[in-house]
């Protein structure tokens, strides 16, 4: 009797830690502060756009697009790109080129550096479409706040890569938008199992973000976190480097992307 007893004490003892997120080793969002939307952006009237979207419509038919959806956000409904098999085929077979990308390297797990290589969902996704299509590949970093300047002066083919594209530019025909593909939130996460579970418990909790303008204008859009700036640490490693702190028990919370969440919650 008593070594049933400790089975079912071992076992509520589990159950109750599962259920609080103690063996989960995952992110849960706690506010939401900015949405945006993410598209690829092309020069007006640049033929690079009739091939790119068609590849990406081919790739999407064959399963490429959902593969590496469920590889870097943990399903493979989170990217939304149209599926057409034979999209190429009413288009002259594209010439030899260097397809140049420009890419925000702030928007992990979309585009980030590692290793000195560009990396993460849409770099693979870039390749892919580049060696469907025949091309040279060349990434370029830009800042999504640039875009137009990047697109109009040549340095780039397309800005893609984690860009929220400026609507008053995609209203003004600045450039041509393809998409939106995935929707994120800038948002405050923290670790399951947290004490804080809503933006009423953020008070007095050590917090950290990433040293951009984006996530600055994130920032001030809640009176009351912009009110603590002066206590909230400011990395410049970028979206890992603040869940390496939270992870490490250095915060309690980070200011991050809503496609970030999905990644650590899958890896």
């Amino acid at each position: 009797m008593k070594r049933f007893l400790c089975v079912l004490l071992v076992l509520c003892l589990v159950l109750g830690l599962s259920a609080c997120g103690g063996f989960k080793y995952g992110v849960k969002e706690v506010q939401v502060l900015m949405e945006q939307d993410y598209s690829l952006a092309f020069r007006n009237n640049d033929p690079v756009y009739l091939y790119v979207t068609a590849a990406i419509s081919v790739l999407a038919a064959q399963g490429k697009v959902d593969e590496l959806s469920l590889k870097w956000l943990g399903s493979a409904d989170a990217i939304k790109f149209a599926k057409q098999a034979d999209a190429l085929d009413a288009l002259p077979p594209a010439e030899k080129r260097v397809f140049t990308v420009g890419m925000d390297i702030n928007s992990f797990p979309l585009a980030y550096i590692s290793n000195g290589e560009f990396w993460g969902l849409d770099a693979e996704l870039a390749r892919a479409v580049a060696a469907l299509l025949g091309w040279e590949l060349k990434f370029q970093e830009i800042e999504k706040e640039n875009v137009y300047i990047e697109l109009s002066s040549g340095n780039i083919d397309c800005a893609w890569g984690g860009v929220a594209l400026d609507p008053a530019e995609v209203e003004a025909g600045k450039y041509t938008q393809y998409g939106p593909y995935i929707h994120n939130d800038i948002v405050v996460a923290t670790r399951n199992g947290s004490a804080v579970w809503n933006k009423l418990r953020l008070n007095g909790r050590k917090m950290v973000m990433s040293s951009t303008p984006e996530s600055m204008e994130a920032l001030n859009t809640d009176e009351r976190l912009s009110k603590r700036l002066g206590q909230i640490t400011r990395l410049a490693g970028g979206t890992t480097q603040c869940f390496e702190y939270l992870y490490a028990g250095k915060c309690d919370v980070v200011l991050t992307d809503s496609t970030a969440v999905m990644y650590f919650n899958c890896h």
